[in-house]
């Protein structure tokens, strides 16, 4: 007589639905979230609104700040991976271009597509952190994370010998210009496509960051770096503007 062979159980199915039910979740509640804000929606909407239980909710995240951390990195990494953005293959393959130039152009692109997934979110968090303590925990642990982000990368553009500025000046610049503000205002208030965006913010951190054979830097009074077009005719070869140039009469004048 031959012996029953036990069937050895398959939790895949059950996983994926698990994983399916929480993704559920999460983009239910980023969607109540930005709709009416943080501090007014409630995990009993989230729950309806993602066709569970309540108790579903609790059981996954336990509490409406626990949600919204993962809500945060979902929608800033794309995915429910446990991996940071910087460490990503998307990143690491920027972070391999040698030529600092190109790198900051594919930087640009993903910082973008990273405002959008995440702009909105991020704006309604701003408006309930004066109230709303996981609010304001969240966009903490965001600037954190943007500078140790902006640090290791100031570093490794350092690390090419192109970069024109100090490490710790190119880190601050890119802690400032990564945290969305501009974005919003610009692509949000303003009506800018994201494509206009990138090459704005490629152009004004190439500008920062790189010496430039056809923009030679001199300074302004206050002292920021500023470009100069070779042969630009609105400028002496001193680099003052012809406008400014004394005349023989101001001279005599004078």
């Amino acid at each position: 007589m031959s012996r029953a062979v036990k069937r050895q159980y398959n939790s895949t199915r059950r996983q994926d639905q698990a994983r399916e039910t929480r993704l559920r979740i999460v983009h239910a509640a980023h969607d109540l979230f930005v709709a009416n804000g943080y501090g007014r929606t409630t995990l009993a909407e989230i729950a309806r609104e993602a066709g569970v239980a309540v108790e579903t909710v609790y059981a996954a995240f336990g509490t409406k700040a626990g949600l919204l951390r993962q809500v945060w990195f979902v929608h800033f990494r794309g995915d429910e991976d446990d991996v940071a953005l910087y460490d990503r293959a998307e990143m690491q393959e920027i972070l391999a271009e040698p030529d600092l130039r190109a790198r900051i152009r594919r930087h640009a692109a993903l910082v973008t597509a990273t405002h959008r997934r995440i702009g909105p979110l991020l704006q309604a968090l701003q408006g309930a952190a004066a109230s709303e303590p996981g609010a304001a925990d969240m966009i903490a642990e965001f600037a954190e994370r943007r500078l140790d982000v902006a640090t290791r990368y100031a570093r490794a553009a350092a690390a090419t010998g192109q970069l024109a500025i100090g490490t710790a000046e190119c880190r601050d610049v890119l802690f400032a210009t990564m945290e969305g503000g501009w974005w919003r205002q610009l692509v949000l208030d303003r009506g800018w496509s994201d494509k206009r965006y990138v090459a704005w913010l490629d152009r004004m951190w190439a500008g920062l960051f790189l010496e430039s054979d056809t923009a030679p830097a001199v300074r302004c009074a206050a002292g920021r770096r500023v470009g100069v077009r070779r042969g630009d005719p609105a400028r002496t070869a001193r680099g003052r503007p012809a406008r400014d140039r004394p005349t023989a009469a101001g001279r005599a004048a004078g």
